[in-house]
């Protein structure tokens, strides 16, 4: 195709072709205005947002002169020293000031790892199935990605053992969501934390650690982050879409000072800076204590999600389709037997009015065609057994007309 005499398809760079972008953008289109419900987007409820903590600290943000002007692009003191500060009681680590870096969310801190760590073909490693906004970051870089698989107990260490002791050249980094994984839902025991943080020690890997889902458990366990046990193999990258407000794209990353000092140069060269008045509204959120009761109130606003979620899972479904049980997070992942055909499912969901994002979209190799991932973190308490309904309904169909 060409416009106005240039053919964008040969104009584009390499790692364009291909990618699995336009999954992302169609998933963030569909919020369920049309009547459909929505089970595709991982968005948090605008119930969780503080907007009235935010009208109170607008105006002191204002008059503050960092709220509208360029700021130091590792992040502002005040923020980063509570924020730290929080680190050390929660998590019982702190970092030091050239080991953290806020960021644009945790996207762009992503995105930062990628430009300061990856060449073209180099080798680096995610969970099967992972994050499809990690994949798309890694496949942009062109490097080349393999996955290392996941069962209930979260990252399978003894199969990454193998893998690591194998040919080939050593991975950059190993990325990882071990607290209620996206898509998957599941928590890597800690038992497995330990022991993946000592292979990363031992082979000098880079342990990626994305901990967006962190603080959102149901069962109040809190294992102790990869991070904490290992900080200098570990970049914690995080974000505070979850805690505080996504519109305010606010993250961070943790990591070895080395590190941090090529993401800082990497940053000035993307938005320079993070917005300073959104730190300060998230510094005097965090201050006034309201940051902790934030967090409490939206564990147990997704916790009475997950428990309609799966109990309508529980009741509606086939006994042949499988589903796991998250103790946190925004996700339900399913598998279907294969000799179901997906397309004709996903047609019948479509037409029953209900959206769910296929498993492809969470594997390098785009493998993962009889599963996929519900996220109940959006939805209206009232729709969610109805969507579960539906699409019971929808695979039910499917599956009658592979056997007809």
């Amino acid at each position: 195709m060409t416009t106005n005499g240039i053919g964008w398809q040969e104009v584009f760079a390499r790692h364009v072709a291909g990618d699995t972008g336009d999954e992302i953008t169609a998933i963030l289109k569909q919020a369920g205005g049309d009547g459909t419900i929505a089970f595709s987007g991982g968005f948090p409820h605008p119930r969780t947002f503080p907007r009235a903590a935010l009208e109170e600290g607008m105006r002191h943000a204002l008059e503050q002169p960092a709220g509208l002007q360029y700021g130091p692009t590792a992040g502002l003191p005040g923020l980063r020293d509570w924020f730290a500060g929080w680190l050390e009681r929660h998590d019982g680590a702190r970092p030091a000031e050239e080991e953290l870096i806020v960021t644009s969310g945790g996207m762009e801190g992503l995105g930062l790892v990628v430009k300061s760590l990856l060449d073209p073909g180099d080798r680096v490693l995610v969970e099967g199935p992972t994050f499809m906004g990690a994949l798309v970051a890694f496949q942009r870089s062109l490097a080349r990605v393999e996955a290392v698989p996941v069962d209930a107990d979260g990252l399978d260490v003894d199969a990454l053992a193998a893998l690591l002791a194998g040919p080939g050249p050593r991975p950059k980094l190993l990325y990882t969501i071990p607290d209620y994984q996206n898509p998957t839902g599941v928590s890597l025991s800690t038992p497995r934390r330990r022991a993946l943080v000592e292979l990363a020690r031992r082979h000098g890997l880079l342990l990626v650690e994305d901990v967006a889902y962190r603080e959102l458990g149901f069962d109040g366990e809190r294992r102790p982050s990869l991070w904490s046990l290992a900080p200098e193999v570990v970049a914690q990258v995080g974000t505070f879409s979850k805690t505080f407000t996504p519109g305010m794209r606010l993250g961070w990353v943790a990591a070895p000072a080395p590190l941090v000092e090529q993401l800082v140069r990497a940053k000035q060269n993307t938005d320079q800076c993070t917005s300073g008045l959104a730190q300060l509204l998230l510094e005097g959120y965090g201050r006034s204590g309201r940051f902790d009761a934030g967090i409490a109130a939206s564990r147990s606003f997704y916790a009475a999600r997950n428990a309609l979620m799966t109990g309508a899972l529980a009741e509606h479904l086939p006994a042949d389709v499988a589903f796991t049980r998250a103790t946190g997070g925004f996700f339900s992942w399913l598998t279907a037997p294969d000799h179901v055909d997906q397309g004709v499912f996903r047609e019948r969901a479509r037409e029953a009015g209900v959206t769910y994002v296929p498993g492809t979209a969470f594997y390098p190799d785009r493998r993962g065609g009889h599963e996929l991932r519900l996220s109940y973190s959006r939805v209206d308490d009232d729709l969610i057994t109805e969507g579960v309904r539906r699409l019971a309904a929808a695979y039910t169909a499917a599956a009658r007309s592979a056997t007809a």
